[in-house]
């Protein structure tokens, strides 16, 4: 009798202390799960292990390169210096080319002694008195005498360098030598003479300076060119 109760009460003490080792072993593996659970990583695009926790927004905003946006104001600045300069450079040349030449209508011409006696030379002026510009090209072509039609030959070192552009009231000079001043010259009195300009044939009658007119050798009298201002050495003849 006692040897068979012993046997229940081992029996029951075993089965307790399996069910126990279970319960430990299942309490064990759901604490294991749950810290490899809070460990897990997440790859972000670039690469680095990040957790969970946003790093793909700083990963985003990593990814925008700004690089570009300045390259792109380089490029425009690049491109608005260029064309402006090569558009100033040809509205040059156009405004050169598109002016007019001047005519007889557009300018009045008169003469005045230069220097004191002996009058050897006169200064011609050419005032612009239209309401535009125009372009006063070469010499004037000039005719003392009736009795010489031959224009008074041009001295080549007073050609101006570049275009004669006047303004609406705007005045040009050409110098004129009437002769060396000697006495044994073939000087003739002249009152009044015949301007043309180039490119015109309309003939500009001048009056020449002083009460008694001006002595003029056809054969020594030379013209400048049409210039904005005298020049000391190129008008000097």
């Amino acid at each position: 009798m006692n040897t068979l109760h012993r046997t229940a009460l081992l029996a029951a003490a075993g089965t307790a202390l399996l069910l126990s080792l279970t319960a430990c072993q299942g309490d064990g593996d759901a604490n294991s799960a749950s810290t490899s659970g809070s460990s897990v990583n997440v790859q972000s695009p670039s690469g680095k292990a990040t957790d969970a926790s946003g790093t793909t927004g700083s990963a985003n905003s990593t990814g925008s390169d700004s690089t570009s946006g300045s390259t792109g104001s380089n490029i425009g600045g690049g491109s608005t210096k260029a064309s402006g300069s090569s558009g100033s450079a040809s509205s040059g040349e156009q405004a050169s080319a598109s002016t007019p030449v001047c005519t007889a209508g557009d300018v009045r011409i008169t003469a005045a002694t230069q220097d004191g006696p002996p009058y050897t030379h006169i200064v011609l002026t050419a005032k612009n008195t239209s309401r535009h510009s125009c372009r006063l090209t070469g010499f004037p072509h000039i005719q003392f005498l009736e009795s010489h039609k031959q224009d008074v030959p041009a001295v080549a070192k007073s050609k101006p360098e570049a275009p004669v552009v006047l303004a609406a009231g705007d005045p040009a000079y050409a110098l004129v030598k009437l002769s060396d001043g000697g006495r044994e010259e073939n000087n003739e009195p002249v009152t009044a003479f015949s301007v043309m300009l180039a490119g015109d044939p309309t003939v500009i009658a001048v009056t020449a300076p002083g009460s008694e007119g001006v002595a003029v050798d056809p054969a020594k009298a030379l013209t400048g060119y049409w210039t904005p201002e005298l020049r000391n050495g190129a008008d000097d003849f």
